[in-house]
């Protein structure tokens, strides 16, 4: 396992010590941390009850006593608690910039940021970037705290032909918080295990395909993968500009709607932002209103393949829908097996073609992927779990970018994807396709990989339409999500659905840490 280079000595002699839950604020009270939301936060500290650099602090507290268990936090940021005291000022000179002014916020570590490594969890690139990411501008310009960089499956999992999420040469290996010998799922396995464990209170996630709200359905959290071309993903290390997307990650619905204002928008540097719609919400918080799911209706897509547990969790769902005045058709969108054949021939050649663009502009490191796998074979540390990695060697060789069959390929997947949603949502007249999220965690095994056949994602992934997730049950001890899809651009309203589908049937409890299940 790699050793993780976190700063916490340094911090935690800065650090408030508080207990875990619930808080104590500057007047005494306490609050339960955990299911304190960002407006609950922001008035809290507009009432003098707490600052910028308490809430820092102990999330910065909980980090040192607790992520030992779960291992989410690669790397703390140094500069947080002067972030948060910068934020305190602001809110003192009466100049806030918004609702995520003095907001800790996590990182997932294939996010550029200027003052930090970013790594994608592999010891190859244990470097400075050149810049910011744009989604990290935006945070900062927000006035967020950024606290530190989350653990990842490395490579965003497209290096191994079997990963085990949430292990990085760098980083090692990530737990799921509620039963710590089970998976996170991934890529952005630190970002939800984070959250969950509440070490942030929000985080950033990134998704080619599930790497969102795979890890989110795993720990019980809400995970939002965008449109593509809603977040810039300027920065942020590519699999295929063709499906990639960051989004946000937190432990409520407001949340990620309140994260995702200040991410998205268009830029230039950034082809697919083009496209962002004048018509875009401007504040996504604003359309979750009780209700919403009130004469809705949902098309269920049951996906048997999971197994009966997460059915028996995906039928509750189902009743609560109805119950809320939704009506709920049940309904199997078309051509999922050709979409499973079409569209990791096309990764290949996108991740060669993008990951050879994103290392030259890094100052230091590989410079292409064939160095990046000379680098592999040469590293021990990198070979301790990711043990193989057949899928850089395939992008290697795999045809070019201007290759006729690629270029029909992809054309023929990006086609079948936007179908295969839009025609389910027009036959039906639908709002929304609900789907499981996931199955519950398997156990990690380094030796055999992961054990995660999950197909929900990939319409949503593949189209470039938004994917939101929230708690619908737990399987035992494992935590289920439901996924509300629907077409590109519907991200506020998928948002609303989500919310209100939390309201009517709240699911979430915080995780217990358990050792292991009963065999």
């Amino acid at each position: 396992m790699g050793r993780r280079p976190v700063f916490l000595a340094i911090l935690a002699a800065a650090l408030v010590l508080v207990p875990t839950a619930p808080v104590a604020s500057a007047s005494s009270s306490k609050f339960d941390l955990d299911a304190a939301d960002i407006p609950a936060l922001q008035a809290r500290m507009a009432s003098g009850r707490l600052t910028a650099v308490s809430l820092t602090s102990t999330y910065l507290d909980r980090i040192h006593r607790i992520d030992g268990k779960v291992n989410a936090v690669l790397a703390l940021n140094p500069a947080a608690l002067s972030q948060a005291a910068s934020s305190d000022a602001r809110r003192r000179a009466h100049h806030l910039r918004g609702p995520l002014d003095g907001i800790p916020v996590l990182v997932k570590d294939n996010v550029d940021t200027r003052d930090q490594w970013t790594t994608a969890g592999s010891r190859a690139l244990r470097s400075y970037p050149a810049k910011d990411a744009t989604l990290i501008t935006r945070l900062r310009n927000a006035g967020a705290v950024i606290l530190g960089k989350a653990n990842l499956s490395e490579w965003a999992n497209f290096r191994a032909a079997k990963p085990t999420s949430g292990w990085s040469g760098v980083g090692g290996q990530t737990n799921n918080p509620y039963v710590l010998d089970r998976n996170p799922c991934g890529s952005s396995a630190g970002s939800a295990a984070g959250v969950a464990a509440s070490l942030a209170q929000v985080a950033i996630g990134s998704e080619t395909d599930g790497s969102i709200v795979c890890p989110a359905g795993m720990t019980a959290t809400v995970g939002h993968k965008p449109s593509l071309g809603l977040v810039s993903r300027t920065g942020v290390v590519p699999i295929s500009a063709e499906q990639d997307t960051a989004g946000p990650i937190a432990r409520n619905v407001v949340d990620v709607a309140l994260t995702l204002s200040v991410l998205q928008g268009r830029d230039p540097a950034d082809p697919a932002t083009s496209q962002y719609p004048d018509s875009q919400p401007t504040d996504y918080a604003k359309l979750l209103r009780p209700g919403v799911l009130r004469g809705a209706r949902i098309g269920l897509w049951r996906l048997p393949v999971l197994g009966p547990a997460t059915d028996a969790v995906l039928t509750s769902a189902r009743n609560s829908l109805v119950k809320a005045g939704a009506t709920v058709v049940e309904v199997t969108p078309p051509y999922q097996a050709r979409l499973g054949e079409l569209e990791f021939p096309a990764l290949l050649t996108e991740f060669h073609r993008d990951l050879d663009a994103y290392l030259a502009t890094r100052p230091r490191g590989p410079r292409n992927l064939a160095e990046l796998i000379a680098y592999n074979r040469a590293d021990p540390l990198e070979q301790t779990c990711f043990a193989g990695q057949e899928l850089f060697e395939q992008a290697l060789a795999a045809p070019p970018p201007t290759d006729p069959g690629y270029l029909a390929g992809r054309a023929e997947l990006s086609d079948l994807a936007r179908r295969s949603l839009d025609e389910t949502l027009a036959k039906y007249h639908l709002d929304a396709i609900a789907s499981p999220t996931n199955p519950p965690a398997w156990k990690t095994d380094c030796a055999v990989g992961d054990n995660d056949v999950i197909p929900s994602s990939t319409p949503a992934a593949v189209a470039g339409y938004p994917d939101v997730t929230v708690p619908a049950g737990f399987a035992g001890a494992l935590p289920v999500g439901i996924s509300f899809m629907g077409a590109r651009w519907s991200d506020g309203r998928m948002l609303a659905l989500a919310a209100d589908f939390s309201r009517v049937a709240p699911a979430r409890v915080p995780p217990r840490y358990l050792p292991t299940l009963p065999s």
